[in-house]
């Protein structure tokens, strides 16, 4: 698939034994990324979508390209102290220990309708966390979408268990 073809794999980063699935080469690729977004706004034309949501950080790269083109709103999370306004807040676990994801707390109003994007689905903790922050303002969630799955990680999994439809361009099993 020429999407997966364009993404670079880092082996042993950011430890030993693991191998990173590095987007920057994806996205340094103009056809690449014309590839993702086009893929995205095909796949999502026809659902009723007020705002994109893209996580920290890599999401804002393919979530504000996708929401440009569908001429919808882009709403950043972020990392917790990058907001400058009023925020709510959502810890989520990580290999050791925990971290805080953050969104401005009138950045979705009750019942819009939002699409959250990522670069790529690991653990699902991002993800889950993200989807609990646009839950706590009101906001209907019609679909998590990645360039990447990761399904032996599981999470994808985890967000299927929220209830939120999962839409993934590519995937890389085993290693």
């Amino acid at each position: 698939m020429p999407i997966k073809s364009r993404i670079r794999t880092v082996p042993d980063f950011p430890k030993k034994g693991i191998m990173f699935r590095d987007v920057t080469s994806l996205i340094a690729d103009p056809l690449g990324l014309k590839l993702c977004v086009d893929d995205f706004a095909r796949y999502y034309k026809d659902t009723d979508i007020d705002l994109i949501v893209g996580i920290d950080s890599r999401g804002f790269i393919f979530g504000a390209a996708l929401a440009y083109v569908l001429q919808k709103g882009f709403v950043p999370v972020r990392k917790k102290g990058k907001l400058p306004a009023e925020t709510v807040s959502e810890n989520y676990e990580l290999e050791y220990g925990t971290d805080t994801l953050e969104i401005h707390h009138d950045a979705v109003a009750k019942k819009q309708k939002v699409l959250i994007i990522d670069d790529l689905i690991a653990t699902g903790g991002t993800a889950v966390a993200a989807i609990n922050l646009v839950e706590k303002l009101g906001g209907d969630i019609v679909g998590f979408a990645a360039v990447v799955n990761l399904p032996d990680i599981g999470g994808s999994k985890k967000i299927a268990e929220t209830g939120v439809a999962v839409y993934a361009q590519t995937e890389f099993e085993g290693d």
